[in-house]
């Protein structure tokens, strides 16, 4: 019956995602103004790729504007101008903010609606998702704090790659946007120098389908609306013509392929672990003489992702996990570990009204975007202020959800290597006000994401470094306020996840962009 219960309300979870789908254009966030660079990052093509630098792509040579065909797509553009409706005008205003953008919110959106644990089957033991039948209960994914990070990281990278490689073709092929071409195509958004084929609209939503089928293979038909609606957009907008589209499409699946051959081979895939995985966790912390942790669920429920640490980092070499592994917790007994549970049994019997307001804020559990997405939410009020070129929003985002994706891995090497319990299993009765997450307490992933996170906003937007920081150890600190964590997780959680954002910042400094 319970597992009836809640197979219903993960019914009715999809149902609603799929009502707020369909919802009018104009309720979504429309108060964007259409993206226009001050700079279209004509060079672009010069920008050091992450995995494409020694790829070759297919593009066709374009036909040239006198061509019948041609012609065809601009007759195309100037019927869909002539008598736009209400509606289609709202789709060319919300897409006009910026492709990588309004990926990014779908992404979020997609992140939000799996994040939901399974519940036990009848016997106690727990179901875990499936990739081969993801509509099946537990649909998959679950897509928990990692599994985001990780999709993310692969979303962002993936993005930036394809647009560098767009803009190798525009500048050799070097054919004008269709209102250039011709006077009678009207100029529905900002008027642009760059070349428009093949498009970068397209570019973006090509390689972001292709890679969903992996990430949210559930989803594909919801996504291939998005395409679609884009795709309209463009046409519309007379920014592209169906050439521009079809062209950079294929080249966005080609560069998705790339990244999908590497996402299929990186281990994410066995990171549930096995009984016997569970049991070594738990053994060993017994050898080493400290407390194992344990779930705190009944019954209880498997440790979270925790072979996760084997998955290949995208941006650190995989032997420098270790390396930057922090130094052991407080040991049980000790003065400093006494001091920090004093704190929080402290803290659990007198809870101020702003630290309720903090955790309340940074929660981001079930049913959210989750911390790196929290983080993308955040990075995206920051970057449409400064009028970047879709190929710099797609950089941009591309080192915040790779410093991301590592954070993980090694936020989650720390907590399995130390297998370290939190407060609420060493005291009973620390009243909470978040949930307690299904994992070991050592080091704080919302630290440590935040410290990654932080590092590489502050060096993209430098002049709010102070203030991102100041906000990276909020969201830290939000879970000593909450209960679920000493304060030893957080502060060492932020500073390692400080350590991860600067190979981050360190490739940054050397991809071209500057």
């Amino acid at each position: 019956m319970k597992k009836n219960i809640l197979y219903i309300s993960a019914v009715l979870a999809v149902a609603l995602f799929a009502s707020s789908c369909k919802k009018d254009i104009t309720e979504r966030n429309q108060d964007l103004p259409a993206l226009a660079p001050a700079n279209i990052d004509l060079n672009a093509d010069t920008w050091v790729p992450i995995l494409t630098g020694a790829s070759s792509f297919t593009v066709a040579t374009p036909e040239a504007i006198t061509t019948p065909n041609y012609l065809a797509d601009l007759n195309e553009i100037k019927s869909y101008q002539k008598n736009l409706t209400s509606e289609q005008k709202d789709i060319i205003k919300y897409w006009s903010a910026g492709s990588v953008l309004r990926w990014n919110e779908i992404l979020r959106e997609l992140v939000a609606k799996h994040n939901l644990p399974p519940y036990q089957n009848d016997d106690g033991s727990y179901p875990f998702p499936s990739a081969a039948n993801p509509l099946a209960y537990p649909q998959f994914p679950f897509s928990n704090p990692p599994y985001a990070a990780r999709a993310y990281a692969y979303i962002s990278a993936a993005q930036y790659d394809a647009l560098v490689q767009a803009w190798k073709f525009k500048k050799s092929f070097n054919r004008a946007a269709p209102y250039k071409n011709d006077v009678n195509v009207q100029a529905l958004v900002p008027k642009s120098d760059l070349p428009s084929y093949p498009s970068e609209d397209a570019t973006v939503a090509g390689v972001t389908a292709q890679m969903m089928v992996l990430l949210f293979p559930g989803d594909l038909d919801f996504i291939q609306k998005k395409v679609a609606e884009e795709k309209l957009y463009r046409l519309m907008a007379g920014a592209n013509t169906r050439s521009d589209w079809d062209a950079g499409e294929n080249l966005g699946k080609q560069v998705a392929n790339v990244f999908l051959a590497r996402a299929r081979t990186d281990k994410a895939g066995a990171a549930i672990g096995t009984q016997a995985d569970w049991t070594k966790f738990e053994t060993d912390a017994k050898a080493a003489g400290n407390t194992p942790w344990i779930s705190l669920e009944l019954p209880h429920r498997p440790p979270m992702l925790p072979l996760f640490p084997k998955v290949t980092p995208i941006l650190l070499p995989a032997a420098a996990v270790a390396t930057v592994r922090p130094a052991a917790p407080y040991k049980e007994g000790t003065a400093e570990y006494e001091k920090d549970l004093k704190e929080v049994m402290a803290m659990s019997n007198d809870h101020s009204r702003d630290h309720e307001r903090i955790v309340a804020f940074w929660a981001d559990g079930v049913g959210t975007a989750t911390p790196p997405g929290h983080w993308n939410s955040i990075a995206a009020e920051e970057f449409v202020k400064h009028n970047w070129s879709e190929v710099r929003w797609a950089r941009n985002f591309a080192l915040l959800n790779m410093a991301q994706m590592d954070a993980a891995i090694v936020c989650w090497d720390t907590k399995y290597f130390y297998f370290n319990p939190r407060p609420t299993q060493m005291v009973a009765g620390i009243k909470t006000l978040t949930g307690i997450p299904n994992f070991p307490s050592y080091i704080s992933g919302h630290a440590t994401f935040s410290g990654a996170a932080a590092t590489v906003l502050g060096y993209l937007v430098p002049e709010r470094a102070t203030e991102f920081m100041a906000m990276a150890n909020e969201a830290g600190m939000s879970r000593l306020y909450g209960g679920i964590h000493y304060r030893n997780d957080c502060t060492v959680g932020l500073a390692t996840g400080v350590k991860v954002g600067e190979y981050a910042v360190n490739r940054g400094k050397t991809d071209g962009a500057n």
